[in-house]
């Protein structure tokens, strides 16, 4: 049950503010440690650093596994066209219901990984993919390589094998190829990876029963600018926030760790979890997030938006490349699948390391107060970036320009829809961290709900307006979609404050945080 200390700091905080840097320190600032590990030796966050990597390369290996499974088609629609009779049109619907269902599918298997742990999840979803896949790999009808497209979708990388792979073996080795790598991606994890759910009884910015040492003060001042505003405080006043992991409470027992078998289980029994019944409610809730919580419905749009440019650039490679004056290869269409990668890379820099270092710098200059709408920056640059990239493309194969221009144009496309991806994610769970595995679920059907409607309508929508319309309507919506983040810039914390009491209806419904 919450203590008064901290009803009394929620009316003074709005949910997602939080103060990141201990800018009163003597020294250089300290990052406040934000969930704080607890003194459960068995908590992720207090795990050796070996330990902790083995956990996070494992679901990197699921990552790229699964990646790699889904994607190999990409670069081989014409191959499948000319062999199968489906259409390109068709291939690309089927592409777009596989967004839709994996979008969807997440009202399942999230909260079952809420409640019954990670690691299951991530080992059945590796396992149960195989199947499809081999039986694309033997499938002799059209229906059955409609049906395997609508369960798979994927990035960059895969499309530039799987083009190698089918100039010399054919289309169907590539979908073996797919096949082996998810096969093994399941062996590894079923073997390294770790479960890392751990429920903590405290909320973002709380933790009752602190040791008064490690308990630091500081002063919020009211704002003549709402926007920055730390705590929308209505005078000044004192709150206290931990900045170090508190000492083992006396007493107090935790489990002994587990045995390197127990811990290969798919699922185990987790302390302080949600029961069943909350699961099947975590199934439906998501969804009427929607009408109390524009913040989060806004990072779904913009993920949305990006998924739909990444449906456009891998719905049209195959058939502008493989066309007339090009006339690629499908090795030659994989190839070009490295510009995408390229751009994929850049475009995480760019989110991960340089969008840490303008968040840090904002806060920093806010007084070591971190507001969510403090990452949103970096848009304005790749939203400028995936614009451009899309006139390359579009216009540039309208006027059989050289194809390095289309290379590059799709390049700049994908390091966009990166950025896009990565910001939309990071301020959905900055926004409201403790109900941010409901939230996330919200964001994902959002976006993978756009995805399809883009990957359905991308082909009639060229045949009917021709590559230079569409594709500078594209770049049009690409970049104001993008520079939306401007509007939450300036009211993003006015719609977190008006979703607060919703929030913390929320926190109290579920009892337990993670």
């Amino acid at each position: 049950m919450a203590t008064q200390g901290t009803l009394e700091a929620r009316e003074a905080m709005v949910p997602g503010t939080i103060h990141l840097l201990d800018v009163h320190s003597s020294g250089p600032d300290t990052v406040v440690l934000n969930p704080r590990p607890s003194a459960d030796p068995e908590d992720p966050l207090n795990w050796k650093p070996f330990r902790k990597q083995v956990a996070i390369w494992s679901v990197y290996v699921y990552l790229f596994g699964v990646s790699i499974a889904t994607t190999v088609h990409y670069s081989v629609l014409s191959d499948i066209a000319a062999e199968t009779g489906i259409t390109i049109a068709e291939l690309n619907t089927g592409t777009g219901l596989m967004i839709l269902f994996i979008g969807w599918g997440c009202l399942i298997w999230q909260p079952i990984a809420l409640v019954f742990g990670r690691r299951g999840v991530y080992v059945l979803t590796s396992l149960l993919g195989l199947a499809p896949m081999v039986w694309t790999a033997y499938s002799k009808t059209s229906a059955e390589c409609v049906y395997v497209l609508i369960l798979f979708g994927g990035n960059a990388l895969a499309p530039l094998l799987a083009g190698l792979i089918t100039n010399g073996l054919g289309w169907r080795a590539a979908i073996w190829f797919g096949t082996i790598v998810l096969a093994v991606t399941t062996i590894i994890i079923m073997f390294t990876l770790e479960e890392t759910m751990y429920f903590r009884q405290t909320i973002e910015g709380f933790d009752d029963g602190i040791p008064a040492q490690d308990v630091h003060e500081f002063i919020v001042r009211p704002s003549k600018n709402d926007g920055t505003n730390p705590m929308a405080a209505v005078e000044e006043k004192t709150i206290s926030a931990p900045l170090s992991p508190p000492s083992p409470v006396r007493g107090q027992i935790y489990p002994t760790p587990r045995t390197y078998k127990q811990k290969l289980h798919l699922f185990r029994d987790l302390a302080g979890r949600p029961s069943v019944k909350q699961m099947f409610v975590m199934m439906y809730r998501p969804l009427t997030l929607v009408f109390h919580f524009p913040n989060i419905v806004w990072a779904g749009f913009l993920y949305g938006t990006n998924l739909s440019w990444y449906a456009v650039c891998n719905g049209t490679m195959s058939l502008i490349l493989s066309g007339s004056p090009y006339n690629f290869s499908p090795s030659m269409v994989g190839v070009a699948y490295v510009s995408p990668f390229i751009g994929s890379v850049v475009g995480a820099l760019w989110a991960g390391w340089i969008g840490d270092k303008i968040a840090l710098f904002l806060a920093r200059r806010n007084g070591g107060i971190r507001e969510p709408e403090h990452r949103l920056w970096i848009l304005t640059v790749s939203g400028l970036v995936g614009g451009g990239g899309f006139l390359l493309w579009g216009i540039g194969a309208a006027n059989n320009m050289h194809f390095m221009g289309l290379i590059i144009g799709i390049g700049m496309v994908m390091s966009c829809v990166v950025v896009g991806g990565s910001t939309a994610l990071a301020y959905t769970i900055d926004c409201f961290k403790e109900i941010s595995g409901e939230s996330v679920i919200l964001v994902q059907v959002i976006r993978n709900t756009m995805g399809f409607g883009f990957s359905y309508g991308i082909t009639p929508w060229i045949e009917s307006q021709g590559l230079v319309k569409t594709f500078v309507a594209v770049a049009a919506l690409s970049i104001f979609c993008n520079l939306t983040f401007l509007a939450l810039v300036f009211w993003g914390k006015k719609l977190r404050r008006m979703s607060a009491k919703k929030y913390w209806e929320l926190i109290d419904s579920l009892l337990f945080t993670h």
